[in-house]
């Protein structure tokens, strides 16, 4: 019998256990639990090392009791500076997507939201749950994204779809806006991307700190914005990346952003 290897990830203990023991009945299933991101994490990484590779994450939305959306949906390291750091359900959807991306990511939730459940299909989530459906619902769910279904409750469906068509209406002017820049303002709105401050693209672009002034202010007179950080949340919502850094650059950047 080929067994699904599950992982649920939620910072409540009771439901966690609960839930884990409810799924450990069923003779397919094989279950783990994780109270947090970063725990979920090394969890993943512990088990892809071992070749016994999960299958199905079932993430609590509220995951450290964060409100998903409220940050962009990023790969999240499991430490900073030696703590653990906070994972969002969102962001860790997105970051197990990024580093294993075979595994099927279901997100459980409290209420219906359709823009949360929409930040999560676009975070690489193929499921949104209530979290209080019943279990042969959400077995229904577990195996249906392992046959790369996307399981949505058809009363979110309208919504998703409004708010996902939205997104990309949004994508595609960001994207319009960026092609306007000249190559050389493409290079500067990728190092402000970066976190770099204005002295330190002038080092990294060898110009003065005048013309990179200049570059940064027709940057934002082109993309129809007033500051640096709109102009970051456009330019990575058109799908530009950051510039890549070296470690000296890293150093004088960050202090200076």
């Amino acid at each position: 019998m080929v067994r699904i290897r599950v992982l649920v990830v939620d910072d409540h203990r009771i439901f966690a256990e609960s839930l884990a023991a409810a799924l450990a009945a069923e003779p397919d299933v094989e279950v783990s639990a994780a109270g947090s991101g970063p725990a979920a994490l090394r969890c993943l990484e512990r088990a892809a090392g071992e070749g016994r590779r999960f299958d199905v994450l079932l993430v609590d939305a509220d995951l450290g009791a964060q409100v998903p959306g409220t940050r962009p949906a990023v790969p999240v390291p499991v430490q900073r500076g030696g703590e653990e750091g906070l994972v969002d359900g969102i962001s860790l959807v997105a970051g197990v997507r990024a580093a294993q991306p075979a595994v099927r990511i279901v997100v459980l939730a409290e209420k219906d939201d359709s823009r949360r459940a929409a930040l999560a299909l676009q975070a690489g989530a193929s499921g949104w749950v209530a979290k209080d459906c019943s279990l042969s619902r959400l077995l229904t769910v577990i195996r249906g994204v392992l046959r790369d279904e996307t399981h949505l409750p058809p009363a979110l469906l309208t919504g998703v779809l409004r708010e996902l068509t939205a997104a990309r209406r949004h994508r595609t002017e960001s994207e319009r806006l960026v092609e306007s820049l000249t190559p050389r303002e493409r290079e500067v709105l990728r190092c402000m991307v970066a976190g770099l401050g204005r002295k330190a693209v002038a080092e990294r672009l060898f110009l003065s700190p005048h013309t990179v002034r200049t570059h940064m202010q027709n940057v934002l007179g082109k993309l129809g914005v007033h500051s640096t950080l709109a102009a970051v949340a456009l330019a990575r919502r058109a799908g530009v990346g950051p510039a890549e850094l070296t470690g000296d650059v890293v150093e004088r950047g960050g202090q200076l952003a």
